[in-house]
């Protein structure tokens, strides 16, 4: 038999590609195409940086219930850990936004360094110490974040406050807070952190809705200041817990 007829006549060949999957394939590549272009990139920095930025409100009012007292702060943390489900997905869903929030803001910092030496002699030296400058700031926010949840949430950092019980066997969340923050140390490190924060947001709120265009040139005041606003609101909120405690002696008659 001639090859060319048995191959022909083989049942076992593979049949060519339909409509649907070069269709298919063809989406998924143009989306991988969007998203790790600088559009698609910085969209995904912005739409991640709302789900951040949105956990930093609500991670505020929780933290806030310390100047109703112990019994409130506890309270909130055991309604945590009992609406666990709750509390995991909220956890994956910021685990995921942060990481893509860090791998495409880097994708776009290696863009912009080819960029840059492409066009050395056009690149205005401010604007590469402003860039400079946010990412170093957000690098030390990482890092700040990893510190953070080595000191609250894993309990390494004082280990011996991590794990204070109340009288009726809860966890004693306001003890654990206001021991930290009585450490001078421990206190400036956060107040260092969340300036750091501040800094970062004050710049990436006001471009965020740049991005998704929400702004324009007759509005970007507006909106840079309101990232300003919002940047600094939250520092004051979360600083004044610190600061309370370690020069107000907030917390002070009911800590174990």
């Amino acid at each position: 038999m001639s090859p060319l007829i048995g191959v022909i006549g083989r049942s076992d060949m593979s049949s060519p590609p339909t409509w649907t999957t070069l269709r298919g394939n063809s989406s998924s590549l143009g989306s991988s195409v969007w998203a790790h272009s600088s559009v698609g990139s910085k969209t995904i920095v912005a739409l991640t940086g709302i789900i951040l930025l949105s956990f930093l409100f609500g991670h505020l009012l929780g933290n806030l219930t310390v100047y109703m007292g112990p019994s409130w702060t506890n309270s909130y943390g055991k309604h945590l850990r009992d609406f666990w489900p709750v509390l995991w997905t909220v956890r994956i869903i910021l685990l995921v936004a942060g990481f893509l929030h860090i791998y495409f803001t880097v994708a776009l910092w290696r863009g912009a360094a080819k960029a840059t030496i492409k066009n050395v002699f056009r690149t205005h030296i401010q604007t590469r110490l402003f860039n400079r400058t946010v990412r170093l700031s957000g690098v030390s926010v990482f890092i700040f974040v990893l510190f953070h949840l080595c000191h609250f949430t894993w309990g390494l950092v004082q280990p011996a406050h991590a794990h204070l019980k109340t009288p009726d066997g809860e966890r004693d969340i306001f003890s654990m807070i206001a021991h930290g923050f009585r450490n001078p140390f421990i206190s400036g490190l956060y107040i260092l952190g969340l300036f750091l924060l501040a800094f970062h947001l004050s710049h990436g709120v006001g471009s965020l809705f740049q991005t998704l265009g929400i702004s324009n040139r007759k509005f970007r005041p507006v909106f840079c200041a309101a990232g300003y606003f919002i940047a600094w609101m939250l520092f004051v909120g979360y600083t004044s817990i610190p600061v309370s405690i370690l020069f107000f002696g907030l917390g002070a008659d009911f800590i174990r």
